[in-house]
């Protein structure tokens, strides 16, 4: 039986549709995905802490639910939207369908609305909270509760609980990722270039680090505003006179960055999608990459021993800095796409190569 549901903005707007996944409400703040494909990873980003996720695909869940695909083991957003759901998926490696694994998780869903009339709005508006009800009645309280909703606490909500080991034990180069709500496929791609592997959680300190001797020191991605992880900044104005390569990844850049002297802003409504341009400055050339981020650091805020390297080529942000006093870089992106195209996969290949030229001990 179909259940009417309706989504209410925090400027009065309502969205009438019908509910699936887990019954019940939710409140969070309301982003947009312009990826065509790639579902499966989205409801599995940690990067969507917090957030009720909009498809502008119109379509999801034709090809179902693949365990094997998902970025972590469970989802952090805190609803889904889309056009239409697939009820009847077709794929060899299907293992489920949408509306099961939303209850299964317990994620409020809602389709049957315009998708591309709510990102019109929120392109227009900027990024705004909402809330997901069985009644479209406004009341007071309803109001107050969109309105002063804030993802916070998001870093240490998303990442691991302890450390973990992947790859071959007897690699030659061994980094260490900085856990800040990582998605698998970083550690997938560094093992695949024959790194093994430490995931540490995003509390560890800096001492902890260097006692394991890492050859590099990765920086994942993760949720919520940057600023306000301050001990973890602390922890990376420790690491950086290391002299260990560094390398990294959307919030891991923006943190990186923090911890030099930059600062970050938050943008009217984001990049979100697998089809973001992103300029690579020192040869003008352009990459298509998979973005999933509301903040961005100030480019005129960058310090001296930091070079912007990437701009977006929509808006002319920040998406990339290399640094000269020290062998680090970062970017905005996602070069382990996932999904995603694969245009910036070189920038692991680099990673590694500066791990070898900086550390005797990590060359071949």
């Amino acid at each position: 039986m179909e259940r009417k549901a309706y989504l209410i903005l925090e400027n009065k707007m309502i969205f009438e549709g019908k509910a699936f996944g887990a019954a019940g409400e939710a409140t969070g703040e309301v982003v947009f995905t312009t990826a065509m494909t790639g579902y499966l990873e989205t409801l599995t980003d940690p990067s969507y802490f917090g957030q009720i996720v909009v498809q502008t695909f119109p379509l999801i869940g034709n090809y179902g639910v693949i365990p094997s695909d998902f970025e972590s083991s469970h989802p952090y957003l805190k609803a889904y939207i889309v056009r239409e759901w697939c009820q009847e998926p077709s794929n060899f490696r299907c293992e489920g369908n949408l509306d099961t694994f939303l209850r299964e998780k317990g994620i409020v869903g809602l389709y049957g609305i315009d998708t591309r009339a709510l990102t019109r709005i929120v392109r227009e508006h900027g990024v705004m909270n909402g809330k997901i009800v069985s009644s479209p009645e406004i009341t007071d309280e309803t109001l107050r509760e969109i309105c002063s909703y804030r993802v916070t606490n998001a870093v240490m909500s998303s990442t691991c609980s302890g450390s973990q080991q992947y790859g071959d034990a007897g690699a030659k180069r061994c980094v260490v990722l900085m856990d800040f709500g990582a998605k698998r496929n970083i550690c997938r791609e560094l093992v695949k270039r024959g790194c093994r592997v430490t995931v540490v959680p995003a509390n560890t300190t800096a001492k902890e680090i260097l006692a394991m001797k890492p050859d590099g020191i990765m920086l994942s991605n993760g949720p919520g505003d940057p600023a306000e992880n301050v001990q973890i900044i602390e922890e990376l104005k420790t690491l950086v006179p290391s002299g260990i390569p560094m390398f990294g990844i959307c919030l891991g850049h923006q943190l990186m960055a923090l911890s030099q002297g930059a600062k970050t802003e938050k943008l009217k409504y984001g990049h979100r999608g697998a089809n973001q341009p992103a300029v690579y400055l020192p040869t003008g050339r352009v990459y298509i990459t998979s973005q999933n981020h509301g903040y961005a650091v100030v480019s005129d805020t960058v310090p001296s021993q930091g070079q912007v390297s990437f701009v977006n080529a929509n808006d002319g942000t920040c998406e990339g800095i290399t640094y000269r006093d020290f062998p680090a870089f970062s970017v905005q992106f996602h070069p382990e796409a996932s999904a995603g195209p694969l245009d910036t996969g070189f920038l692991f290949d680099q990673f590694v190569r500066v791990m070898k030229e900086v550390n005797v001990n990590a060359a071949e």
